[in-house]
């Protein structure tokens, strides 16, 4: 049976198909077959002689993005796909030799003999990994999906608001609004077939508020692989982004990555990777020894991503000289940021504990390798600044964060963190210093950073508060003992 109803033609087998069944919505669907990675060409390609099983096959790829959760915000799917395309096409990732790996392990196993006088918190007993961007992307895109998602709902929900009604017939698209087709489908197999179903009176509908939903998905999808893959080729390892990547314990660092940021300084690999090693060996040992602190930052950004509000005056702008089903359009308008600059005092609030518990994070991290590292590693001063002025920097996947999710991943006071840090080693001492993290009530305020002498103090006069009662209750409890020994 011939598939070709208009010979000639430029375009492909399948997408003619299309265009006789779908007119002028054909162009969307495309799009949002190549946006999910699948090329409608190469669908085309194998058709040959048309029979109903291969129809089916063909199609069936075009079918999944009906079928696809319209309760999703992010299309998941779609933003894996575009974070490895992107991290591609940024450059040879090669998987990661036996040497690296090995050359990663060995400096790991000595930062961590290099922690255990710079901290009270005990080394993680896990191998540290070596990965490649790939396998960075892999193991962190689950938890840039998450953080975005509260913002992408609360867009998706204000898109469907103003563009339901663009699509008219009372909020549904219906095959009869579909130009009759012009070429015959195999026997056995209907249009009613490609899209799920017929509805009772027989015509096959799909909601349009669904259809905005899984474009609006999809958009964030494609932001999201968009960022997740350029920050793969910008970090070193798990912890560096302010954020604890990973939902389980362990180290990894990105080897290429590592070896690109040593090309750029006059100091030798084998230094630089020590350094990180180190910083990353940090990181890890913390929130493992604060089972809490990850879910307390991810929290904050949750709280956060949720009291968004959408200026939906500045999205209807944004909106109103491009395409809605155009994804590429959608996409670039909504990079261009859709959030109120104003916010409620409870968010600014969150805003400023969230900036706080980063910058803490990022100073006792920065003063810990600090001083497990300066006996050993000459080249420890320069590394550190460098890592400062790079962290102050941010760059381009950072920016694009700020975009989706409205707020700047970077700590903002690390300095003044890493001052603090330091003057209550100095004060109360290593074992100290880290009870800090016992409780999030502990953690030093915004205020704290600005008047870390004044903190210092209290946790002192605290510590020894509790000395003396501790002290009087053993003095009451012995001398009850000594009463009944008497009796």
């Amino acid at each position: 049976m011939s598939f070709d109803p208009h010979p000639g033609s430029d375009d492909s087998e399948l997408e003619r198909a299309l265009r006789s069944m779908f007119g002028d919505q054909t162009d969307m669907i495309l799009e949002q077959l190549r946006a999910a990675g699948f090329d409608p060409e190469q669908l085309a390609a194998g058709m040959g002689d048309l029979n109903p099983q291969m129809m089916q096959a063909a199609m069936r790829q075009f079918q999944e993005f009906f079928d696809t959760d319209s309760d999703e915000a992010v299309n998941t799917s779609i933003s894996h796909d575009i974070a490895r395309q992107v991290t591609a096409a940024a450059g040879a990732d090669p998987v990661v030799s036996d040497l690296e790996r090995k050359s990663v392990a060995d400096a790991y196993r000595v930062a961590e003999l290099w922690l255990d006088v710079a901290t009270d918190f005990a080394p993680v007993d896990k191998p540290v990994r070596a990965w490649s961007r790939a396998e960075w992307v892999e193991a962190t895109i689950g938890t840039w999906n998450a953080l975005t998602e509260p913002v992408a709902q609360a867009v998706v929900d204000a898109l469907v608001e103003l563009l339901s009604e663009e699509l008219g017939h009372e909020g549904a698209l219906s095959m009869e609004m579909i130009e009759p087709a012009q070429f015959s489908l195999p026997e056995g197999l209907s249009v009613d077939d490609l899209l799920g179903g017929a509805g009772q009176d027989g015509v096959t509908r799909f909601s349009a508020d669904d259809m905005l939903r899984r474009i609006g998905a999809a958009v964030f999808g494609m932001q999201v692989g968009q960022a997740t893959g350029e920050l793969a080729s910008e970090v070193f390892g798990t912890t560096d982004v302010g954020v604890p990547l990973l939902d389980s314990d362990g180290a990894a660092l990105v080897a290429r990555n590592v070896r690109a940021f040593a090309e750029g300084l006059d100091i030798e690999e084998r230094d630089v990777l020590q350094f990180l090693a180190l910083r990353e060996a940090a990181a890890v040992r913390l929130f493992t020894a604060v089972p809490w602190l990850r879910a307390h930052v991810l929290g904050l950004i949750d709280d956060y991503a949720r009291g968004v509000r959408i200026d939906t005056d500045a999205l209807e702008e944004k909106l109103r000289d491009i395409d809605p089903m155009n994804t590429d359009q959608l996409r670039h308008a909504l990079s261009q940021g859709v959030f109120s600059v104003t916010s409620t005092p409870e968010q600014q609030a969150t805003l400023q504990r969230l900036e706080t518990a980063l910058a803490l994070i990022e100073g006792w991290v920065d003063a810990v390798s600090f001083d497990a590292s300066r006996a050993h590693l000459t080249t420890v001063v320069p590394l550190r600044e460098m890592m400062r002025r790079r962290r102050a920097a941010g760059g381009p996947a950072e920016q694009t964060f700020a975009t989706l999710v409205g707020l700047e991943l970077r700590p903002r006071r690390a300095r003044e963190a890493t001052a603090l840090w330091e003057l209550l080693q100095l004060r109360v001492g290593t074992e100290e210093r880290d009870k800090v993290w016992a409780h999030p009530d502990l953690l030093p305020s915004g205020a704290d950073l600005d008047n870390a002498e004044g903190f210092v103090a209290r946790w002192q006069n605290g510590r020894e508060s509790t000395d003396d009662v501790d002290a009087a209750l053993n003095a009451i409890f012995d001398a009850a003992e000594t009463d009944d020994s008497d009796d």
